[in-house]
């Protein structure tokens, strides 16, 4: 298998390297948090080992960042963490597996084989676009015709929900719920305010409007 360690002590690091290597893997290393996260992001793992504490960003955060692009890859925390709370932590930010230090390799290495048997989910696009328009999901930005787009993250997320079902209309109501999480008509006219503004930022300084008003229903970015 194709494996990526994330850790930034080199002892371990090395040593679990050199293990999985004599069992026949490819193994790329990684000591920061914030360079590991840039090469799963571009690299194509069967099983990702990430280490919690690490410098730069951390285990946490660095597994809750891909699972937002959609990468599935399945990853195995290593930690000194061993609470019922950490593992908890680990497992809700989209870990696989949770793996306490000190460890028997023997256990890392069967645990390894197990996640790599699972099947894999096929990962969804960085980038979502439509005609000029881009959003970058993992570095959060918002291009048109190559201009950045300052988006407030409410209306980031909006852009997204839209993006992500372009050509299909979306009631307010659908808006409601997946953007703000509310289930139940709050009287207000929120929904029509941010579409608004987001017309302002994407389609008004250019020559087409991508945001598409559908009388009696809501709104749409065309195909």
């Amino acid at each position: 298998m194709k494996l990526l360690v994330i850790e930034d002590d080199k002892t371990t690091g090395g040593y679990i390297c050199d293990g999985l290597r004599e069992e026949g893997h490819s193994v790329d290393l990684f000591t920061s948090g914030s360079e590991g996260l840039i090469q799963a992001s571009i690299g194509q793992y069967d099983v990702m080992i990430v280490d919690r504490m690490l410098p730069g960003i951390d285990g946490i955060s660095l597994v809750k960042t891909l699972r937002g692009t959609k990468n599935n890859t399945p990853v195995l925390f290593l930690t000194s963490l061993g609470g019922v709370d950490d593992r908890i932590e680990g497992l809700n930010a989209g870990g696989d597996d949770y793996l306490v230090k000190p460890f028997a390799f023997g256990e890392l290495s069967a645990r390894i084989a197990a996640l790599g048997r699972r099947p894999q989910i096929q990962d969804e696009p960085v980038v979502l676009k439509v005609a000029d328009l881009e959003m970058n999901l993992l570095s959060r930005k918002v291009t048109r015709a190559g201009q950045a787009i300052d988006l407030l993250p409410r209306e980031f997320v909006l852009l997204e929900h839209l993006l992500r079902r372009k050509g299909r209309v979306q009631t307010r109501t659908m808006l409601m719920e997946a953007v703000w999480d509310i289930h139940y008509d709050p009287m207000t006219n929120v929904v029509d305010t941010h579409i608004s503004r987001l017309r302002g930022k994407v389609d008004k300084p250019f020559e087409r409007e991508l945001i598409e008003t559908v009388r009696g229903s809501g709104y749409r970015i065309d195909a």
